[in-house]
């Protein structure tokens, strides 16, 4: 059986949250009492984004100059280079947005790792917005559907391995295998029983999957 791995981005695949970093420096007062609507699932994630906007002093160039500062897990290449070998599918699934991936992901010189996330929008004398193609029209909780990617990319006699940290996380973590988990994220496991393996960065992964190939312990 082939191991399928979905990986988080913000927090996961880098050491900061790009998207809550973004809010940190860039929005004027009022975005922490949006981001607790949205961690307590009052507030979905394109509304919550959409009032964030409205927030935000900063144009396309300041976005990327900040991206440009954001420091990726140290082991995250290596894991790819393992999954390649060993013939593992790596997707990455995001609640954020895929001008931080795409940026960040072509500061470290990686091209061929399939990602769905939400599109940063951005309109000049206008600010930000966002466009959710991956949202289920059921729930529209989140702005990407990870768990209804997950089932559509997954394939036959696959391991679904979820690996994340945080909120938007919770919802793949129960349709998975198995889930490396931090933060948040490890804590609902544990409360939801959902198996899951704690991990601080992909080295803790990697030290998981040295073992030979044949075997299915994770």
């Amino acid at each position: 059986m082939k191991k399928v791995f979905f990986v988080d981005f913000d927090g996961t695949v880098t050491k900061t949250d790009t998207c809550s970093t973004m809010v940190q420096i860039f929005a004027r007062d009022g975005w922490k009492e949006l981001n607790r609507l949205w961690e307590e699932r009052k507030l979905s994630t394109k509304d919550c984004a959409k009032a964030l906007f409205k927030l935000f002093d900063a144009s396309l160039e300041d976005i990327e100059s900040f991206l440009n500062t954001v420091e990726m897990d140290g082991h995250f290449k290596e894991f790819l280079s393992l999954c390649r070998e060993r013939g593992y599918r790596v997707y990455i699934l995001s609640d954020g947005y895929d001008f931080n991936i795409r940026t960040i992901m072509q500061k470290y010189g990686i091209k061929d790792v399939e990602f769905y996330a939400n599109k940063l929008l951005y309109h000049p004398g206008k600010g930000f917005d966002i466009e959710c193609p991956y949202e289920n029209p059921r729930c529209k909780n989140c702005g990407t559907c990870k768990k209804g990617l997950m089932e559509k990319l997954k394939g036959e006699d696959a391991q679904v391995i979820y690996v994340g940290d945080s909120y938007s996380d919770m919802c793949p973590a129960g349709a998975a295998d198995l889930v490396f988990a931090k933060d948040v994220l490890y804590r609902y496991c544990m409360e939801k029983g959902i198996r899951a393996v704690h991990y601080s960065s992909f080295g803790d992964i990697l030290s998981a999957l040295a073992k030979p190939e044949s075997t299915e312990e994770i």
